[in-house]
């Protein structure tokens, strides 16, 4: 594997790209899990948002990994790496 400055700033876009999606689409899926919830008790709000912190988390590794890495391989191929 070569490190390119095409690759890189590909890698770089790819997550900037995946930060831009993760803001709106976090906000979605928290609506959408907390009216499907319902009403909660205290203890059980505090649950619900430990497991929705980890969630976030998970879905922003995810997407920046997944992007950054297209975003990597796009960068090398329009670089001329990709041959």
């Amino acid at each position: 594997m070569e490190f390119s400055l095409p690759a890189w700033l590909g890698g770089l876009a790819g997550t900037i790209v995946a930060v831009a999606i993760y803001t709106p689409a976090i906000g979605v899926i928290e609506r959408r899990l907390r009216a499907r919830s319902g009403p909660l008790t205290p203890d059980e709000r505090a649950a619900f948002d430990a497991r929705l912190s980890v969630l976030r988390r998970l879905i922003l590794a995810i997407a920046i990994a997944l992007l950054a890495t297209a975003g990597y391989w796009i960068g090398a191929f329009v670089g001329g790496m990709g041959g």
